[in-house]
């Protein structure tokens, strides 16, 4: 069968304009930059592998997915979920004919990675200061040879917050040479600041800063004529009358053209933070972006506009999504929730389709898992939640189903497979062996709640049939519906529409599993179960 699919969202109009958001996709706390007709963004990726992601344009307007910088955290304690850490609002430079990367994790500190070719490897993260609570880490390389990094704090880690402090650093960026100083304190004016981006423009030194919360802040920019400043500040971009929240935290791109644009993320709740694409002026030295409607030099948000002036058009192009499994390789989109083990997965048992193997959720006290590859413990998992080998991706449209077909060869009765919607509240669609030794469709659901998950049968129906086609429809405001067919034609629904929430600091994902979900009996202890299912495909449509 050909694999359907189709650009569930796709930013260029195909007229000379585009509308926002131009990803409606998860990537959040995003950097820029344009290194001649190319440009690259990176995001936030947390806990979750492959990390670090890059994606490319031409035109600012269609991306695709290009590289990771990493294929592990490679800290203690990450080969089990640790939702919501990890790595945190990276920034991406240009400079001495290098790409570099500079990122934190709240937990451990401050890293840095480089690259002569950024659609090739990338050095191993390299810490520059280990450091609980420094975040939002921006590298800054001076006209006489000086480096500093100007970055932020997370109040939950240092106690600190609304501050931004800057530290000189050793050119190479491998250390930092001071303790730094506070150089904005946006207590009174700009609480919650965070994520600073800092450039030089006429003279000026400028820090681009968010502020007043995620989901409900504005767009700030400082600047000094002293690196150390004092810095003035001024707020640029706010929500004002439109319906696009909390539009800020993101990076400035100036085009050989010498047009100016600016890229932020909106806050859309169970769909993360998403992407926006802002035409940005200078007045007076000072940045203006979106639509200036008072003439107060604050901008709000666009949603249609021209497309950057890059001097040719480009194809339309989005973040991949399907997937055949016919490459050596799992697609870029795909990202396991912790840092992956070789033994759940082949490309190779059953060539062109994805064999997932049923592992325990509570693995064997023989098998010695390190902190960074594996369990660190015996105790394992009680639910999905906690599960390292569920294998998701973005949701990469305010609407879109999501369909895999697969093959379930169980060999144990607590063997699953299926499909999911994960966030704080979950579901899945899997086939289990009943206790009897058939088949079931279950429909799973859960809910986390200070730090407690409980899971629980939705609907449970008798199946025999060895092939599966397993669906989610994704309605507006994230309303999800699951359904089964037996020949990929006619769908039966199953279970009650939910909706999708959140999860520590991402939107929600969709994917597929399997595991052994045996976790309260005795002879779990010894489990080694043999099951698999081979996905065939896995499809995004409309």
């Amino acid at each position: 069968m050909m694999l359907m699919h189709d650009n569930v969202w796709t930013a260029d109009l195909g007229d000379g304009t585009f509308q926002n958001p131009i990803l409606y996709a998860d990537y959040s706390d995003l950097d820029v930059i344009r290194v001649g007709s190319d440009f690259f963004m990176v995001a936030s990726s947390f806990a979750h592998t492959p990390g670090l992601p890059i994606l490319h344009s031409k035109d600012l307007v269609n991306w695709t997915i290009v590289n990771h910088v990493i294929t592990h955290v490679d800290l203690p304690g990450y080969g089990i979920p640790q939702h919501g850490k990890g790595i945190w609002a990276p920034s991406i430079r240009f400079h001495d004919n290098k790409f570099w990367i500079f990122v934190s994790t709240p937990d451990e500190g401050i890293f840095m990675s480089t690259a002569d070719d950024p659609f090739g490897n990338w050095t191993p993260l390299h810490m520059i200061k280990e450091v609980k609570g420094w975040i939002d880490p921006c590298p800054f390389w001076n006209e006489d040879g000086t480096a500093y990094l100007v970055h932020a704090f997370a109040h939950s880690r240092a106690g600190i917050k609304s501050k931004l402090n800057l530290c000189r650093m050793s050119p190479d960026g491998k250390q930092l040479l001071d303790e730094g100083v506070i150089v904005f304190d946006g207590t009174e004016h700009h609480p919650t600041m965070e994520g600073p981006k800092m450039y030089k423009r006429n003279g000026f030194y400028y820090i681009f800063a968010p502020a007043g919360g995620v989901a409900t802040g504005w767009q700030t920019i400082l600047r000094s004529r002293n690196v150390e400043g004092p810095y003035e500040d001024k707020i640029v971009l706010h929500q004002g009358g439109t319906a696009v929240n909390g539009p800020h935290q993101g990076a400035w791109v100036e085009l050989e053209s010498g047009e100016s644009w600016f890229l932020h993320f909106q806050d859309r709740n169970a769909y993360g933070r998403i992407v926006h694409l802002q035409p940005m002026e200078w007045v007076s030295d000072w940045p203006i972006m979106g639509m200036d409607s008072n003439g107060d030099g604050i901008g709000e948000p666009v949603l249609h506009y021209k497309k950057p002036d890059v001097g040719a058009e480009y194809p339309v192009e989005v973040p991949q999504t399907s997937d055949d499994f016919n490459g050596q390789e799992l697609g870029r989109q795909w990202q396991w929730q912790a840092n992956p083990r070789p033994d759940w997965y082949s490309l190779t048992d059953s060539p062109g389709s994805l064999r997932l193997f049923c592992k325990p959720l509570k693995p064997q006290l023989t098998q010695g898992y390190s902190s960074t590859q594996g369990y660190p413990s015996a105790q394992g998992a009680a639910s999905l939640y906690e599960a390292p080998q569920l294998l998701l991706q973005k949701f990469p449209a305010p609407e879109f189903t999501a369909t895999a077909k697969l093959h379930y060869q169980p060999s144990h009765e607590a063997d699953l497979a299926g499909l999911m919607i994960f966030g704080f509240s979950y579901r899945y669609l899997a086939l289990r062996r009943s206790g009897e030794g058939s088949s079931e469709l279950v429909l799973m659901q859960g809910e986390t709640k200070a730090g407690v998950t409980n899971e629980s049968e939705e609907t449970v129906v008798e199946y025999t049939h060895e092939a599966t086609y397993v669906r989610v429809a994704v309605a507006n405001n994230a309303i999800c519906r699951f359904s089964y067919s037996v020949d990929g034609e006619l769908f039966t629904a199953i279970g009650q529409p939910f909706q999708a929430t959140v999860g520590r600091w991402v939107g929600a994902k969709v994917g597929i599993f399997a595991v052994n979900s045996a976790v309260n009996k005795e002879i779990d202890e010894n489990l080694q179960s043999a099951g698999y299912a081979d996905f065939e495909w896995f499809s995004i449509t409309k």
